[in-house]
C-alpha cells in the first residue's frame, strides 16, 4: 500500500473514530456535540483548550469522560491561590537507599505528567504558577531541578474558567492565553436536554465508558492532519482574517480600529488552518474549504482579541466582531 492510499485509509478511520467517541460519550454527556467536536479537533491538531462556563455545566465530566473514551491517562489539578509551580511539575525529595544508607535526591513527577490534564479554575492561581504550564503546553517537556523531562504523547491541556465569579481571580496573561488553540464557551442546556440530564443523574448510576480510541491511533491521526493538503486560497483567507483583527494595519477597517485594541498574532492563522484540516477530516472530506475556516473563527479568535471601551459602548462582543470580520474578509 502506497503512502497516499494509507492516508486515505487513515482519513476514513478518523471519521469512524469520531463517531465512536461521540456515541460512547453520549452515555454520560447530554448534548454538547459541538463542544465535543471542538475538543477532538484541538486534540488531533495538537492544540489545547480553554473551557469557559458557569458551574454545573459538566465541564469536568466532559473532560474526564473524554479521557476514559480515549484510553488516556487523566490528571486533574485544582488551581487555588496557594498552589505552587512544583505542585504542577513535580518536586525533588531526599531519599535514602535502605541497603547502602546513601542519600540522594529523587524527582517525583507532578500531575502534569499525564495525557489529558484538567487545569480546573486556572485563573484562581497567580501568574507564576499559571506559567508552570507554559513550557509543557508549548514544548511537551518540563524542566525541574536542572533536568528536562519529556512528556508522554499525546499531551492535551484543558483549562476551565468561571466567567461570573471574578473576586480572588488572576486573569490569564495574553502570552498564556495564546497557547490555547480554542476558547470554548459552554451554554446552558435547552429544556429537553436539561430534562434528560436530570432524569439520568437522579435515577441511574453513571455508566463506565469503554475505550474506543487508543493513544497510538491518536498520534497517527495527529500526523495525518499535518499531511492534509490545503489550497492556497484557503491559507490566504485564514491569514487575511487574522490580519483584519489588527487595528495597527494601514488598511484596517475603521470599525476595527474603534473596537479592538490588540489583534491576533500569526498563531491564530496557524490554528485556523489546523482546525480547518481536522474539521474537514471529521466530516469525511480530504481538504478544508471556506466553511471550515468560518467554523474555526470564533473559538480561535475569541481569546486573542483585546476589545476597546468603544466596543463595549456599542454593545459589541467578540462573537459579533468576528461575525463582522467574516462578512468583510471571506467570500
Amino acid at each position: 500500500m502506497n503512502s497516499k492510499s494509507a492516508d486515505v485509509q487513515t482519513a476514513e478511520q478518523i471519521q469512524q473514530a469520531y463517531q465512536s467517541v461521540l456515541k460512547e460519550m453520549g452515555q454520560v454527556v447530554v448534548g454538547q456535540d459541538l463542544i465535543l467536536e471542538q475538543l477532538l479537533t484541538a486534540l488531533f491538531a495538537r492544540g489545547h483548550c480553554l473551557l469557559v462556563g458557569v458551574p454545573g455545566l459538566a465541564k469536568t465530566l466532559i473532560i474526564r469522560s473524554l479521557g476514559q473514551a480515549l484510553g488516556l491517562q487523566f490528571s486533574r489539578i485544582q488551581f487555588t491561590p496557594d498552589l505552587m509551580p512544583s505542585d504542577i511539575t513535580g518536586t525533588e525529595i531526599l531519599e535514602e537507599d535502605k541497603s547502602s544508607g546513601q542519600k540522594a535526591f529523587k524527582f517525583i513527577k507532578g500531575p502534569v505528567f499525564a495525557n489529558i490534564v484538567l487545569a480546573d479554575e486556572i485563573n484562581r492561581t497567580p501568574p507564576k504558577t499559571q506559567s508552570a504550564l507554559l513550557e509543557a503546553m508549548q514544548e511537551y517537556r518540563v524542566t525541574a531541578a536542572g533536568h528536562t523531562f519529556e512528556l508522554d504523547k499525546p499531551f492535551f491541556v484543558l483549562a476551565t474558567q468561571n466567567p461570573i465569579e471574578q473576586e480572588g481571580t488572576y486573569p490569564l496573561p495574553e502570552a498564556q492565553l495564546d497557547r490555547f488553540m480554542f476558547s470554548l464557551w459552554l451554554d446552558y442546556p435547552v429544556f429537553a436536554e436539561e430534562t434528560e440530564i436530570v432524569r439520568r443523574t437522579t435515577y441511574e448510576e453513571e455508566p463506565a465508558l469503554k475505550t474506543v480510541l487508543h493513544k497510538e491511533d491518536i498520534i497517527k491521526f495527529q500526523r495525518l492532519v499535518r499531511r492534509v493538503p490545503v489550497a492556497d486560497a484557503i491559507i490566504e483567507a485564514a491569514v487575511k482574517l487574522t490580519a483584519a483583527t489588527r487595528p495597527g494595519n494601514g488598511d484596517s477597517d475603521p470599525k476595527i480600529k474603534e473596537w479592538i485594541r490588540w489583534g491576533a498574532g500569526p498563531r491564530a492563522s496557524q490554528y485556523l488552518i489546523l482546525g480547518a484540516k481536522v474539521r474537514a477530516l471529521l466530516h469525511n472530506r480530504f481538504t478544508p474549504d471556506m466553511d471550515d475556516i468560518r467554523a474555526m473563527a470564533v473559538p480561535v479568535l475569541r481569546h486573542r482579541l483585546v476589545l476597546s471601551y468603544g466596543a463595549e459602548a456599542e454593545g459589541m462582543d467578540v462573537n459579533s466582531i468576528v461575525a463582522y470580520l467574516l462578512k468583510r474578509t471571506l467570500i
